[in-house]
């Protein structure tokens, strides 16, 4: 039998404030004056001094703000990449990802593509990436997408939402710095802390679950029911939900998520529902698959007045639906891990139909 030998991220830095010791990290890593480090910025931190101002820029390094609005796309990638080559002149020391899970995603995968050739979709699958990346650092703002230790980038190209994992994905430095996430708009806080707990019980409830995984996912649910479901303070909560987030993002990565996540992707796909909201709106019915997690779920968005949109699916015709129906399917992994081998007598387009209509 043989094993993955998956990579893990190398350097990590956890703490309260460590964001300021960003220059000290990435110095050693420049190449030469003239090859600039790239910091891809979340735009809602725009005109935020108190983020901003601490963006050690030198030489020609560049800020360039992203709107997380909308989900990463291939096209994206693409233009970010055309656009770092043909303004550095001597290469680009590194990439620095400040924001979500999109910033993050966004990061690994320009990173990828600066020493691949091609286009972002081509490599939008298991394994396909040939040379190593650029140096690339991931700043979380946001907790709960494991977006900052996971193997993929998830990216929306023309014909699918699939992510480029590989060994060459995961960041080569990551700094966990919870005083990044103050100021969250609760509704993002919780979606994106859902995503976490989603990630947890498909992995934990999944065929593909071993030893290593179940040693992360159930630290990470157990962080999860202390956020969600106890009462502590807001310093607390921010640290916490920053661990329940990287441990999360672990366990997945000798398995697999599950059937939220592949539903999702469909969602994301045609309606551009973000990852976060579109889990929880998913995961909201599935009692079928996830009892347990799913009752659990629904006390979280109770104590938390959570209303999540309804009717999303009311008025798709046919050929819509068909279009996140194939989405759906044509993640065979993560519907082998939820219900086994044989998973395909349970899971008929008909099926699929009949839970996305309930949306």
């Amino acid at each position: 039998m043989s094993y993955k030998n998956f990579p893990m991220v190398p350097r990590v830095i956890f703490g309260r404030g460590s964001f300021n010791q960003l220059s000290e990290i990435i110095s050693p890593k420049r190449l030469n004056v003239n090859a600039p480090f790239i910091f891809l910025v979340d735009d809602v931190f725009k005109g935020n001094a108190w983020l901003t101002s601490r963006i050690p820029l030198a030489y020609d390094d560049k800020v360039i703000y992203i709107s997380a609005k909308e989900e990463p796309k291939t096209s994206q990638v693409d233009s970010l990449v055309e656009d770092i080559i043909l303004t550095s002149r001597q290469g680009t020391s590194g990439i620095i990802g400040i924001g979500g899970g999109t910033l993050l995603d966004l990061a690994k995968a320009v990173a990828i593509m600066l020493t691949n050739e091609g286009e972002a979709k081509d490599y939008q699958g298991w394994d396909l990436v040939k040379n190593p990346a650029i140096y690339h650092v991931g700043i979380p703002t946001i907790s709960g997408t494991g977006a900052e230790v996971s193997r993929t980038t998830v990216l929306t190209g023309p014909e699918m939402k699939l992510g480029i994992n590989s060994d060459f994905t995961p960041f080569d430095q990551v700094i966990l710095d919870p005083e990044l996430t103050k100021g969250v708009p609760k509704n993002q806080w919780f979606y994106t802390g859902m995503d976490c707990y989603i990630h947890c019980i498909e992995s934990l409830t999944g065929s593909y679950l071993n030893s290593f995984s179940q040693s992360y996912g159930d630290i990470s649910l157990q962080l999860c029911k202390e956020i969600f479901l106890g009462d502590m303070s807001e310093t607390e909560a921010q640290d916490k939900l920053m661990m329940a987030s990287w441990h999360g993002g672990m366990s997945i990565a000798y398995s697999q998520v599950g059937v939220a996540h592949a539903m999702s992707y469909g969602l994301s796909y045609l309606l551009g529902i973000k990852h976060g909201i579109g889990n929880c709106i998913v995961f909201d019915h599935l009692e079928e698959f996830y009892p347990e997690g799913v009752a659990l779920f629904k006390t979280m968005k109770k104590k938390h007045h959570i209303e999540l949109p309804k009717g999303i699916c009311a008025n798709l015709d046919y050929s819509e639906f068909d279009v996140m129906i194939n989405i759906s399917l044509s993640l065979e992994p993560l519907w082998e891990n939820a219900l086994g081998k044989n998973w395909k007598k349970t899971i008929t387009r008909e099926k699929l139909k009949h839970l996305y209509q309930k949306m």
